[in-house]
Protein backbone atom coordinates (compact mmCIF):
# COMPACT_ATOMS: atom_id res chain seq x y z
CA UNK A 1 0.00 0.00 0.00
CA UNK A 2 2.90 2.14 0.88
CA UNK A 3 4.42 1.94 -2.24
CA UNK A 4 1.63 2.59 -4.50
CA UNK A 5 0.63 5.77 -2.29
CA UNK A 6 4.93 6.98 -3.12
CA UNK A 7 4.16 5.99 -6.44
CA UNK A 8 0.79 8.47 -6.50
CA UNK A 9 2.63 10.99 -4.88
CA UNK A 10 5.83 10.96 -7.36
CA UNK A 11 3.74 11.23 -10.36
CA UNK A 12 1.86 14.21 -8.96
CA UNK A 13 5.22 15.60 -8.28
CA UNK A 14 6.37 14.68 -11.87
CA UNK A 15 3.33 16.22 -13.35
CA UNK A 16 3.99 19.48 -11.48
CA UNK A 17 8.00 20.31 -12.19
CA UNK A 18 6.61 19.52 -16.08
CA UNK A 19 8.10 15.67 -16.43
CA UNK A 20 7.14 14.46 -19.74
CA UNK A 21 4.94 11.05 -19.39
CA UNK A 22 7.55 8.59 -19.83
CA UNK A 23 10.19 10.42 -17.30
CA UNK A 24 6.77 10.40 -14.72
CA UNK A 25 6.21 6.90 -15.15
CA UNK A 26 9.85 6.15 -14.56
CA UNK A 27 10.02 8.04 -11.49
CA UNK A 28 6.78 6.37 -10.28
CA UNK A 29 8.02 2.96 -10.77
CA UNK A 30 11.36 3.99 -8.97
CA UNK A 31 9.75 5.33 -5.95
CA UNK A 32 7.03 2.18 -5.55
CA UNK A 33 10.49 -0.22 -5.73
CA UNK A 34 12.15 1.89 -3.39
CA UNK A 35 9.32 1.87 -0.75
CA UNK A 36 8.59 -2.11 -1.42
CA UNK A 37 12.24 -2.79 -0.77
CA UNK A 38 12.14 -0.57 2.02
CA UNK A 39 9.37 -2.04 3.62
CA UNK A 40 10.61 -6.31 2.90
CA UNK A 41 13.40 -5.34 4.54
CA UNK A 42 11.61 -3.64 7.51
CA UNK A 43 9.36 -6.67 8.38
CA UNK A 44 12.46 -9.33 7.23
CA UNK A 45 14.13 -7.38 10.36
CA UNK A 46 11.55 -7.90 12.50
CA UNK A 47 10.77 -11.29 12.16
CA UNK A 48 14.62 -11.98 12.29
CA UNK A 49 14.57 -9.88 15.75
CA UNK A 50 11.48 -12.07 17.14
CA UNK A 51 13.02 -15.10 15.76
CA UNK A 52 16.31 -14.32 17.70
CA UNK A 53 14.25 -14.00 20.87
CA UNK A 54 12.68 -16.73 20.66
CA UNK A 55 15.78 -18.74 20.18
CA UNK A 56 17.45 -17.21 22.90
CA UNK A 57 14.57 -18.51 24.94
CA UNK A 58 15.78 -21.75 24.99
CA UNK A 59 12.92 -23.83 25.60
CA UNK A 60 13.79 -27.05 28.03
CA UNK A 61 11.62 -29.75 28.97
CA UNK A 62 11.67 -28.40 31.95
CA UNK A 63 10.07 -25.44 31.07
CA UNK A 64 6.27 -24.36 31.09
CA UNK A 65 6.61 -23.22 27.32
CA UNK A 66 7.89 -26.09 26.10
CA UNK A 67 5.77 -28.10 24.07
CA UNK A 68 6.24 -31.36 21.56
CA UNK A 69 4.40 -29.39 18.63
CA UNK A 70 4.89 -31.90 15.68
CA UNK A 71 3.80 -28.52 13.35
CA UNK A 72 7.25 -26.59 14.21
CA UNK A 73 10.00 -28.42 12.91
CA UNK A 74 13.59 -27.87 14.31
CA UNK A 75 15.65 -28.07 11.15
CA UNK A 76 15.46 -26.71 7.53
CA UNK A 77 14.23 -28.14 4.22
CA UNK A 78 11.19 -30.00 3.12
CA UNK A 79 9.41 -32.54 5.02
CA UNK A 80 9.14 -35.92 3.81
Amino acid sequence: MAGIAAMVLAGVLGTTLGLNDTATFMASCVAFVAVALWTDSRLARRRRKAARAKADKAASPTDPDFSLDPESPKREGRAG
